[in-house]
């Protein structure tokens, strides 16, 4: 099992997004498999610390829908480092970039953020 430190400090949201779903989907390892669950660990710190710039925090909008009608739900990044903080901000990011399969609650399960 490898671990990988990614400092986040003054980093924008998607680099350092798709630089930890890059490895924990094993990409940089040489015996990568697209069907196997890698062996690698991501730990991010200085989330706290992300370069977000004023614009986004006021025009970045995550959708959520609640499946009953008139249950589509919107909220700014703004509001939801308000309520969760910025490693919440990071998860849905990486989240997002990795594929809807059996695996990717599995390979979640190898990252740590710390503020």
């Amino acid at each position: 099992m490898t671990k990988y430190t990614i400092d986040a400090a003054g980093r924008t949201i998607g680099r350092v997004a798709s630089e930890a779903a890059h490895v924990l989907r094993g990409k940089n390892s040489p015996s990568y498999e697209r069907h196997k669950l890698p062996l690698s660990k991501v730990h991010i710190v200085n989330a706290g610390k992300l370069s977000i710039t004023e614009r986004k925090r006021k025009q970045k909008v995550y959708r959520s829908y609640t499946g009953y009608p008139g249950g589509l739900k919107d909220q700014t990044l703004e509001r939801m480092i308000e309520k969760k903080g910025h490693g919440e901000v990071l998860k849905t990011a990486i989240t997002r970039m990795l594929p809807r399969n059996r695996l990717r609650p599995k390979i979640l399960k190898n990252l740590e953020i710390t503020a």
